[in-house]
Parts: structure tokens; C-alpha cells; sequence
């Protein structure tokens, strides 16, 4: 039976205009590339990198300005939350209760709205990356077997410069860290990349397919997001110190994108 097509709802449209509204005060927002047309209008994925709590707002606001707008798979928490839960429900975004039983279901949730025509917006690692050089780090194999389920494509996103707005450890500090970010207005970039994720010639079980896919996923958002952060390629300009030092999911990649100390960057 065929999906009933996605239309979207009139509060997503709303929040859309909001993200720019908020974006505008805090960050000098940039937005390169776009959905290509061939892929507007049918099923798509969004795969992003994460490195600030407030990549969602930068998401939203880009998405309006390229005319988007995308479902968008969001932690469960924020569909607790008393006004934002309500919001979320309504603009049709996507339950993931990462860490419970029932997580699993995340997933035909997405193949359904997929299958009714929407893009879906998804950040691949499953959290704000720990990587200590800001690199996208070891995905999850979820955006890999939604594509599978759906037979959507999947586009890579990259943002740069949020955690010079909204650091790591968000709430804590964070009126301090809005009146810094409107001070200063930082540079915050989102580039959509020019074409699909190639996921031809994948072999092997399911489960070896959907960790090569996911590899050739997380290499796509590095080769989208290495333009956004020319001349910082091994340790970033601004660097959040509320973030933990975690290497247990960094990936191998190449030389220029590594810190030759082989450390934690140093903290400003």
C-alpha cells in the first residue's frame, strides 16, 4: 500500500522562518550549494555532521533559505519537553530514543516518511562528536540501513562553526555564551554536497553492507565539510574546551585532516 504523500505542516514552516530569525543575531550564517532538482520532490536523505548544540537552528535556517524542508530525526528528549515536544510533533520530525528498547522503531518511521516522498535530515554519528580534532567521527550504521529499507539516496551535509556559538556543554553558561555570540557574530557554514553518496558494489551480508555504506557516508561529509574549514584542517581556530576528549570513534583519514601531535588540541 502506497504512503500518503508529505506535505509540510504549517508549523514546520514557521519554525523554518524562526531558525533564521534566531540565526540572524548570534552568526554571519553561509550557505553553499543545494538539494540538486533531480532530487527534489522524492525521497531523500540528509545526512549531516554535529558539533554543537545548536546545529539544529543552523539546519532549520539553511533549509529555508534553500527552499527545503526537511523531516528531521531528533533525540527523544526534545519531544518530552513540555512546548518543543508539542512542536516537534506537530512539524512531523522523528522520535529516536537512542539507549531504550524500543530505539529500532526509529527506523520504519523514517522508511515510512521516505516512502511518502520526504527528505529526511539525520545526523549519522548519533551525537555531537567527540572527535578531538572536530572531524566527523564513527557513524552509525542507521542512516546506511534506512537507505537500504527505502531505497532513498543519501546526500552529504556539512556545517562548520556553531560550537563558536553554542559550545559543547550547553545550557551551562548559556546567556553568557548569547551575549558573546552576538557580540562577536562568528561565521557559521552549511554546504550541501553536489551529489549522492555512490552506494553501487556493496557486498557481503546486510550488516557488512551497512558499515561499508556507512564508511562511504562519513567519508562524503568529510569531503563536503574539508572546504568549510580550509586553513584549520588539523586543529580548529576556535576550540570548545567544555568538550570531552574522546578518540574511541575517530576515524582513519587522511594526513592533512589529522593533528601530527597525535594529542587532544589545545585549548583556547
Amino acid at each position: 500500500m502506497e504512503s500518503t504523500p508529505w506535505r509540510t505542516p504549517p508549523v514546520w514552516r514557521f519554525m523554518l522562518v524562526l531558525g533564521r530569525i534566531l540565526v540572524w543575531p548570534l552568526c554571519r550564517l553561509q550557505v553553499s550549494g543545494t538539494v540538486p532538482a533531480e532530487l527534489r520532490g522524492r525521497p531523500l536523505i540528509l545526512a549531516a555532521n554535529h558539533v554543537s548544540p545548536f546545529d539544529p537552528v543552523v539546519i532549520s535556517a539553511a533549509c529555508h533559505k534553500i527552499g527545503i524542508a526537511p523531516r528531521i530525526m531528533a533525540t527523544g528528549g526534545l519531544f518530552d519537553a513540555p512546548i518543543a515536544g508539542a512542536a516537534m510533533r506537530a512539524a512531523g520530525h522523528i522520535r529516536v530514543d537512542r539507549g531504550k528498547s524500543h530505539v529500532a522503531n526509529a527506523l520504519p518511521a523514517a522508511a515510512e516518511a521516505l516512502r511518502g516522498g520526504a527528505m529526511v535530515m539525520v545526523y549519522p554519528e548519533g551525537r555531537i562528536g567527540l572527535d578531538p580534532w572536530m572531524w566527523p567521527e564513527r557513524g552509525k550504521t542507521g542512516v546506511a540501513r534506512m537507505a537500504a529499507m527505502s531505497g532513498a539516496p543519501v546526500l552529504p551535509v556539512a556545517q562548520w562553526g556553531a560550537h563558536a556559538v553554542l559550545p559543547y556543554a550547553t545550557p551551562v553558561g548559556l546567556l553568557r555564551n548569547i551575549l558573546k555570540a552576538m557580540r562577536r557574530r562568528p561565521v557559521v557554514q552549511v554546504r550541501f554536497g553536489t551529489e549522492p553518496v555512490d552506494m553501487t558494489g556493496l557486498t557481503g551480508t546486510p550488516g557488512a553492507q551497512a558499515m561499508n555504506a556507512t564508511r562511504r557516508i562519513m567519508a562524503a561529509i568529510d569531503d563536503t565539510l574539508a572546504p568549510l574549514r580550509s586553513g584549520e584542517m588539523q586543529v580548529p581556530r576556535f576550540v570548545d574546551g567544555t568538550r570531552p576528549y574522546d578518540v574511541s570513534r575517530v576515524r582513519p583519514r587522511p594526513a592533512g585532516q589529522k593533528s601530527k601531535a597525535g594529542g587532544p588540541p589545545p585549548v583556547s
